[in-house]
C-alpha cells in the first residue's frame, strides 16, 4: 500500500505552517491509524527522506508483531548543513525556474502546500536542532538501509548514526552514481536491494 500524507499528492491539503516535529505525529498518530483502518497484520515499511524518518521515529515506538522490518531510503535522523544549503537552492529554482512544473505533476493542487510546508520547516532557524537519534535504540526489527553516495541532502553521517544507534541488525547499500532518491537513480539496484531484505524478512 502507497499513501500520500496530509498536503501531499491527491490527499488534503493541510494547515501551513507546519510544526517543527510535524514527523512525530506523523509516525506515532497517523501512519498507526492507516495501519489500524486498512486492517494490516504485518507490514515492512518503506519510507524515503521525510518517509524514512517517519517510519524510524514509528518503528523506535511501535513494538507490535505487526511490523516485521523498516528500509528506509536517504533517511535523516539529524539536520545537516548540507541539507539546509541545499533546500535553499531548491528554494531559489522553485521560485525562478521550471521545478514548480515538474513537481506539479506529482501534487496537483497540492504543489504550493507540499513544497512550501516542507521548505519553511526546514529552513526554520530552530529546525537545526532537529534530532531523532532517541528513536533508534529503541528499534528492534532488521533494517534496510539505501544512500545514495551523490546525496545532495545527506551525508553518510546519518546511515552511520542508525547504525551505530540502533537496537537490531542494520544492512547498508550505499549506490555510485545517485543522488538523493535512489528509486529514480537507481532504480534496478534499488528495487532489487528491496526485494532481497523482503524475502529474507519473510523466510524467517
Amino acid at each position: 500500500m502507497v499513501y500520500s500524507r496530509l498536503g501531499y499528492g491527491n490527499s488534503d491539503a493541510c494547515e501551513l505552517p507546519r510544526s517543527l516535529n510535524f514527523m512525530h505525529p506523523e509516525g506515532l498518530e497517523v501512519l498507526p491509524e492507516i495501519i489500524v483502518q486498512c486492517k494490516i497484520n504485518k507490514c515492512i515499511l518503506v519510507g524515503h527522506s521525510d518517509g524514512a524518518s517517519i517510519a524510524l521515529i514509528y518503528a523506535g515506538e511501535n513494538s507490535t508483531e505487526s511490523l516485521l522490518g523498516i528500509v528506509t531510503e536517504a533517511p535523516h535522523v539529524f539536520c545537516e548543513q548540507l541539507t539546509i544549503r541545499s533546500i535553499n537552492k531548491v528554494g531559489e529554482l522553485f521560485r525562478s525556474g521550471n521545478l514548480r512544473e515538474l513537481l506539479k505533476k506529482h501534487h496537483g493542487s497540492n504543489i504550493d502546500c507540499a513544497f512550501k510546508g516542507w521548505l519553511e520547516v526546514w529552513l526554520h532557524p530552530d529546525f537545526a536542532e532537529w534530532n531523532i537519534e532517541s528513536c533508534l535504540p529503541k528499534i528492534m526489527v532488521p533494517q534496510l538501509v539505501i544512500q545514495g553516495n551523490d546525496d545532495e541532502y545527506g551525508t553518510s553521517a546519518q546511515v552511520e548514526a542508525i547504525v551505530r544507534q540502533s537496537g537490531s541488525i542494520v544492512e547498508t547499500r550505499f549506490l555510485d552514481n545517485c543522488g538523493h532518491s535512489p528509486h529514480r537513480d537507481q532504480e534496478t539496484q534499488t528495487l532489487e536491494f528491496m526485494t532481497q531484505f523482503v524475502r529474507n524478512l519473510l523466510d524467517r
